[in-house]
């Protein structure tokens, strides 16, 4: 388009900055529909909206570049600053600021040299800070109870994992579902070991695993390149639960691989790794079994050859206890001859003492023998009678305080307090009784009070025809019966005078009256 002609300057048309500009828009539009762009990747802004804004320049210019928050979410490479890259999209302009821009929809490496390349800086940066060393990492637990699983749920390698923990030790499984591929790859695998990590290690209502897989299948560098996310290295790294990394096939390899605490080739070799195979500990369980019976059926061998040996070696019981047996024979012996002799001297001596003694003596002896005996007796008869008193007064009181606790004493105390609940229960119930016959007085005045017959000693009266009441004339004039109207004083038949009443001035039989 012309916008400028060969005409005298003033003829040249006028334009509007709206005008230029949207010309300038279309032509660049038109012309660059569809580009790929070359080069490397400078300066890098995520904003807010999730617009991605970033430049593509070479040695000597800059183009800047914009990746609207949809196209960002389906790049499998995100550009990042130093990266050569390769962008498609289209050139259009922005403006109000006079500048043109390259609108990417998708970005890629420019060759997979440039993506290696990359990723062995990430990797040499990672690896400065201490993340791959081999200190850090921890040895697996030798047969876990809860094994944590991070993968996608529908694919085949869950089914691998389960497959193979199934036929080799079957164990409880938790799996967090993560996406293994795209721009939510990253973060969501490193919430996902962050959230594992952050389980109560007891009492909480998901238990926390004792081991970590993270798994996914084989793919290209661009699929599995989510795993080579720093987030998800660090969080790899980071992670107090011992973690098995598989993924990709034997031959891929990420970063997460030097981050964890094991490396499977496969999802199928994590889960061998994770347990160990059942048939085979109950197998070496029943050897260990059957060595340790070998073993103490040999020590017990060994032991009773040896306490055998040793008694060979000592003395016979006869002869240890024979010459003990016949010294206590002789010793007996000794002691019953020397008591013997000891007696009888005792007895010759016992003779000799006895025989100076003459009879008169022994009267004397007697008799000075019966006085002493008198005098004690004289004085331990009212020491005996004080004693009988003492005795006495306290039977006397062991006998009062019988009685106070004997059962005629507490069945008088029982009948006393049972005459007074008696004495209550009567006047309770009088004044029960007096209460609910004033109830029923003011019940009956009630009745009384709003009964009919209180309303005909005001003066009113009741009809009645055939036992019907009457409330109206119609129905008076139509009544087939004799009208009875029932007064205070007694119920009148109409043509007849009331009955249970007599008034002065009654009308002959047979006049009628009014009624």
């Amino acid at each position: 388009m012309d916008l400028i002609e060969d005409t005298p300057r003033g003829n040249a048309p006028e334009f509007t900055v709206s005008e230029i500009s949207g010309a300038v828009k279309r032509l660049i539009e038109d012309e660059f529909a569809r580009v790929r762009v070359r080069g490397e990747v400078g300066r890098v802004v995520l904003a807010r909206t999730g617009h991605l804004y970033f430049d593509l320049k070479d040695d000597r210019n800059v183009l800047a570049a914009v990746s609207w928050k949809g196209q960002v979410a389906r790049m499998s490479v995100r550009p990042e600053e130093g990266m050569e890259v390769i962008a498609t999209g289209r050139l259009t302009t922005f403006g109000p600021q006079s500048k043109y821009q390259l609108q990417v929809e998708t970005v890629e490496p420019a060759g997979a040299g440039a993506l290696m390349a990359m990723l062995e800086a990430r990797r040499k940066a990672l690896a400065a800070e201490g993340l791959f060393d081999a200190a850090r990492k921890r040895p697996l637990p030798w047969l876990p109870e809860v094994i944590g699983v991070v993968t996608s749920p529908t694919g085949a390698v869950i089914r691998d994992i389960l497959h193979r923990l199934r036929d080799r030790f079957p164990v409880r499984v938790l799996v967090w579902p993560v996406p293994v591929q795209g721009q939510d790859c990253a973060p969501s695998v490193a919430r996902a070991i962050a959230g594992f990590n952050a389980l109560p290690v007891s009492g909480g209502p998901v238990p926390r695993p004792d081991v970590l897989i993270v798994a996914r299948g084989g793919g290209s560098v661009e699929d599995l390149w989510g795993f080579n996310d720093e987030a998800v290295v660090r969080a790899a790294a980071g992670s107090a639960i011992p973690l098995i990394s598989a993924v990709g096939h034997e031959t891929d390899t990420t970063l997460i691989d030097h981050a964890a605490d094991r490396r499977a080739p496969t999802p199928t070799a994590a889960a061998e790794l994770a347990v160990p195979v059942r048939a085979d500990l109950i197998t070496w369980a029943e050897g260990m079994g059957a060595r340790l019976g070998r073993a103490a059926r040999a020590v017990l061998t060994g032991r009773a050859q040896r306490l055998r040996d040793l008694a060979r070696a000592l003395p016979r019981p006869e002869a240890l206890v024979g010459q003990a047996a016949q010294r206590l024979d002789l010793w007996a012996g000794r002691l019953e001859a020397s008591g013997r002799g000891g007696l009888d001297r005792r007895r010759l001596l016992l003779d000799k003492r006895a025989a100076p003694l003459r009879p008169a003596l022994l009267v004397q002896r007697l008799a000075a023998a019966r006085a002493s005996a008198d005098r004690a007796g004289a004085r331990l008869a009212p020491a005996l009678g004080r004693g009988l008193a003492r005795r006495a007064e306290r039977l006397a009181d062991t006998a009062r305080a019988l009685d106070r606790a004997s059962p005629r004493g507490a069945t008088a105390v029982r009948q006393r307090e049972l005459s007074r609940l008696a004495d209550r229960l009567d006047a309770a119930a009088d004044r029960r009784m007096a209460d609910s016959r004033r109830a029923l007085d003011a019940v009956e005045r009630l009745r009384q009070t709003l009964g009919y017959t209180a309303t005909l000693r005001r003066g009113f009266a009741v009809v009645r025809a055939g036992g019907a009441v009457i409330t109206t004339a119609s129905a008076a004039a139509q009544a087939t019966a004799p009208l009875e109207i029932e007064f205070a004083d007694g119920v009148h038949t109409a043509g007849a005078p009331p009955r249970g009443a007599t008034k002065k001035g009654a009308p002959p039989e047979g006049q009628g009256t009014l009624f």
